[in-house]
């Protein structure tokens, strides 16, 4: 697919949109709350604003700037500025990621789904049972149908294309995602308790200042702003040239933290109410999502609305993320092996079904299957986020300062005059910051999923 034949967002607004539905996803909702409740609350936030506002914003710039000067997805645009046989690698794992990523994330979106439905159709105090979420997931055929469902809303945006699908999708739902998170947060922050949860999680304690709080952070941005994942290099391919590079970068950023801080404000203020304000009561990832929220709203005044309206948040959440990822993998089959946008879909929605089947299914009959000692959809999330993205996040750092320049991505976000306010801060922390942080966070997170340290 050449440039003249590729998709493209109608302006600004449509990439911003695009791109920050793709960094909202349930890393914000999920692990960024549990994260801030483990590790000092405001301290947390505050370290995770300044290194939103240093190193994601480099890694953001690096990504769109690269996207855009090519006008390739990962693959053709590592190529495109390096034939030498690590940046081929470097493009190709670019790749994979999104394939191998989208697959698992559509089955924890398929529980998504399946809870809203029961929030509609159900009193809470069923769905708050504690055995209802294991039982669903061990089922099989039940969690197997939501999967799907989820995987079909995904590809049928897919197959419309890039502004008649993702864009006009995103400019629907991440305007809805903030409404849906102001009601909930505002009608949270009544319950009795909830004040001392926003005091915790807002207001920095410097006693609560620690080397983790730093690693986990520094990890939590890392993949909450879909670094490293091929979407911001496929997204900025589609990015026109009159729209400033930074100002898009800073919009992304803003949007995704805001949202993160919203889903702490959903979160963390409940968890204290619920638990009589003891921030260990907040589990970490799908057991926080699935057990503790249903259990919390089965105890609130008008709590199944507030639930409907949760998971319907959570939805659009994982919905626009799903769309990023299938995207960058259709981008791929389309420049690497010019395949219609058709093919390529089609091609990606068997992928995605055969593995998430896997993932689907390895908490039920194929839990005697265990790589690593982990269930399938664990081993595919260890894969991807805590060896494959620090991989690829560093090749990007290499690409930019040894092969494409630095002076390149200068020039590319001065495109049509526009300025590049923080050029100094891109440019020490490209060359020497991002590197050293991205092999923080790879060692540290293999360590974790080993049990050496605890995140």
């Amino acid at each position: 697919m050449n440039n003249s034949e590729r998709g493209s967002f109608t302006g600004k607004l449509g990439f911003v949109l695009s791109a920050a539905g793709a960094s909202v996803g349930l890393g914000n909702i999920w692990r960024f709350p549990y994260l801030a409740a483990k590790y000092g609350g405001g301290m947390f936030l505050l370290i995770y604003i300044l290194l939103a506002v240093t190193f994601g914003y480099t890694m953001i710039v690096a990504e769109t700037s690269i996207g855009r000067s090519s006008g390739k997805s990962p693959v053709s645009a590592f190529r495109f500025y390096s034939s030498s046989r690590s940046m081929k690698f470097g493009g190709w794992i670019n790749a994979v990621i999104p394939i191998l990523i989208v697959p698992y994330y559509s089955v924890i979106g398929g529980w998504v789904c399946k809870y809203l439905y029961e929030f509609i159709i159900h009193d809470p105090a069923l769905i708050a049972n504690d055995t209802f979420f294991t039982n669903f997931i061990s089922g099989g055929p039940s969690a197997e149908f939501w999967f799907i469902v989820f995987a079909a809303m995904t590809l049928g945006v897919i197959f419309l294309g890039v502004e008649n699908g993702i864009e006009q999708v995103s400019r629907i739902m991440m305007p809805l995602l903030v409404v849906l998170a102001l009601i909930i947060s505002g009608y949270v922050l009544t319950r009795p308790g909830a004040l001392a949860g926003v005091k915790y999680f807002l207001i920095p304690n410097f006693s609560d200042f620690s080397f983790m709080t730093v690693v986990t952070a520094m990890g939590q941005m890392f993949y909450s702003l879909s670094i490293a994942m091929g979407i911001l290099i496929t997204f900025g391919s589609y990015m026109k040239r009159d729209v400033s590079i930074e100002d898009s970068t800073r919009q992304v950023e803003f949007f995704d933290t805001a949202i993160a801080v919203m889903a702490g404000l959903m979160i963390i203020p409940a968890v204290f109410s619920f638990s009589g304000g003891n921030p260990e009561a907040l589990n970490a990832g799908p057991s926080l999502m699935f057990i503790t929220m249903p259990k919390i709203f089965a105890q609130m005044q008008f709590g199944r609305i507030i639930g409907i309206l949760f998971f319907a948040l959570v939805l659009f959440a994982a919905l626009t993320s799903s769309i990023a990822l299938t995207e960058c993998a259709v981008s791929v089959f389309s420049d690497e092996l010019h395949w219609s946008r058709a093919k390529g879909t089609t091609v990606t929605g068997i992928i995605m079904i055969l593995l998430g089947t896997l993932s689907c299914l390895g908490y039920g009959v194929l839990s005697f299957i265990t790589p690593l000692g982990m269930p399938f959809l664990d081993f595919f999330d260890f894969l991807t986020n805590s060896v494959m993205m620090p991989v690829s996040a560093l090749m990007i750092c290499i690409l930019v300062s040894r092969y494409m320049g630095i002076e390149t991505v200068v020039s590319e976000v001065r495109t049509n005059g526009h300025p590049f306010r923080r050029e100094a801060i891109f440019r020490f922390m490209i060359r020497y910051v991002c590197p050293l942080f991205i092999l923080i966070i790879l060692i540290s997170s293999v360590a974790s999923a080993f049990g050496i340290i605890t995140l």
